[in-house]
């Protein structure tokens, strides 16, 4: 058993079709419509089209009912978790209905999902793509505020929620979904408090921020602010609960001495680890000699550029002069390095450009896309992608062989000097296909639900 499943069950509500719900997402977007796409190799993407192509048909919404949310687990849960899980599963709190925050983080897809589209990014409420891949919400409770830090003389972001590190908690980060037009759609935060205030848990909303909180959101500013601010702490309660923080994968087991890996998955684990090929863990951290889970996050949530192809299903790719700069928008504004670090280094902001936030590696097995732009939506090929990059940039880039989802300005940024990318086409790949499965099965690991096995 990998994925999480007695934790959040699926929102059955929402189902839209046989491919795709309504979604919330990973960022802004542009239009939904757009011509049948093509890989870097010039060939048609034939899946891919058919899906956005399916963005624009009719749907029917089912909206999630007082009693759907009412069985949602809540053993285990404080109050204002359980007030955060219902927020969290509530399919009414978009324009149109339909789309709930775990409609793109579902427990059975690593806490991820797009909705179930299938082009690597999701569809918001109104029918349309958005620009990111929705992260994972799993164990965001660990990730710091965006800040810059130097580290062994480097300038370096660190922290922050979303892809581009814009949102500095998980309870602002909880919020912007629902005001983006792109993702749940709603007008205002006006709109959103008055859905809750007559949602079937609004009365333990009033219990847990006050008997008052709901009382004049009709025509106070102020009222207003201070009750969607407590939808955000409401939803960061439940997201640092155990439902989505349960360290119960097969390493974490392992860390604790319940279990041994497999033959595969000890190779794997070694190869993650090898500083001078995989070395995975050179960025996505790992201590398998402590036996606290906690320090095994798979991750040090700084920015990388690392070259992924341009994933040219997404409607604002469609435009040749568009890239998504991370760090540097075009979702957020470009950050302002700190005037301690001006004032003693040459370092410029457009050294970040480009740049987004690493995730965490735990769950990474279950989710049906990967990397900020969903390009890869097979683990094994992400894998082969850090294999052979260097080797052989033109299978990933067309005959140029030259990384084509970053402008030539800031074609610098892309990592070449951590291993594996510090390698010579003439190294050749880093990794054998054997041992491509091995680091996967390693990663397959990391997914919570793991059932320890007796002891004999």
């Amino acid at each position: 058993m990998k994925a999480l499943v007695p934790l959040i069950p699926l929102c059955h509500a929402v189902w839209l079709s046989a491919l795709l719900l309504t979604a919330c997402g990973g960022g802004g977007s542009s239009d939904s419509g757009t011509a049948p796409a093509t890989t870097t190799t010039g060939t048609t993407a034939t899946s891919d089209t058919v899906v956005a192509t399916a963005v624009t048909a009719s749907v029917a919404v089912v909206d999630i009912s007082a009693e759907d949310l009412a069985r949602l687990d809540p053993v285990g849960l404080t109050p204002r978790q359980r007030l955060g899980q219902l927020i969290f599963n509530d399919t009414n709190l978009s324009e149109p209905r339909g789309t709930a925050c775990v409609s793109c983080h579902r427990p059975n897809m690593g806490f991820a999902g797009n909705n179930r589209s299938l082009v690597g990014v999701p569809l918001g409420s109104r029918g349309v793509l958005g620009l990111r891949n929705a992260m994972t919400n799993a164990y965001t409770g660990f990730v710091p505020s965006f800040a810059f830090r130097v580290e062994d003389g480097v300038t370096e972001a660190v922290g922050g929620h979303f892809w581009d590190g814009r949102a500095d908690t998980l309870a602002l980060q909880a919020l912007q979904p629902f005001l983006n037009v792109d993702e749940m759609n709603n007008a205002s935060a006006k709109a959103v408090m008055a859905k809750i205030a007559v949602a079937s848990y609004a009365p333990l909303f009033r219990q847990e921020f006050g008997a008052n909180i709901l009382a004049n959101i009709g025509t106070s500013d102020m009222a207003i602010t201070a009750a969607f601010t407590q939808v955000g702490a409401a939803i960061e309660a439940f997201e640092r609960s155990d439902r989505l923080q349960s360290f119960s994968s097969k390493y974490d087991a392992m860390l604790r001495g319940q279990t041994t890996l497999a033959p595969a998955e000890a190779r794997g684990m070694v190869l993650f680890q090898d500083a001078k090929r995989a070395n995975c863990a050179g960025c996505h951290l790992m201590n398998p000699g402590s036996s606290n889970p906690q320090d095994s996050l798979f991750s040090e949530y700084t920015y990388y550029a690392t070259g992924i192809p341009r994933n040219t299903v997404i409607p604002a790719n469609a435009a040749p002069q568009f890239y998504d700069l991370g760090l540097c928008g075009p979702v957020r504004a470009r950050p302002a390095l700190p005037v301690t670090l001006t004032a003693t280094s040459t370092v410029s902001i457009d050294a970040f450009c480009g740049k987004v936030r690493m995730p965490t590696l735990r769950n990474v097995a279950e989710r049906p896309a990967f990397m900020h732009n969903g390009f890869f939506k097979d683990l094994r090929e992400v894998v082969r992608f850090y294999a052979t990059r260097n080797s052989n940039p033109e299978r990933w880039y067309g005959p140029s062989g030259i990384p084509n989802d970053l402008p030539a300005v800031y074609q610098g940024n892309i990592e070449r000097t951590k291993a594996p990318f510090n390698r010579s086409r003439a190294d050749g790949p880093v990794l054998t296909e054997a041992e491509v499965g091995d680091v996967v099965a390693f990663l397959g690991t990391l997914s919570d639900g793991f059932v320890v096995p007796p002891r004999p």
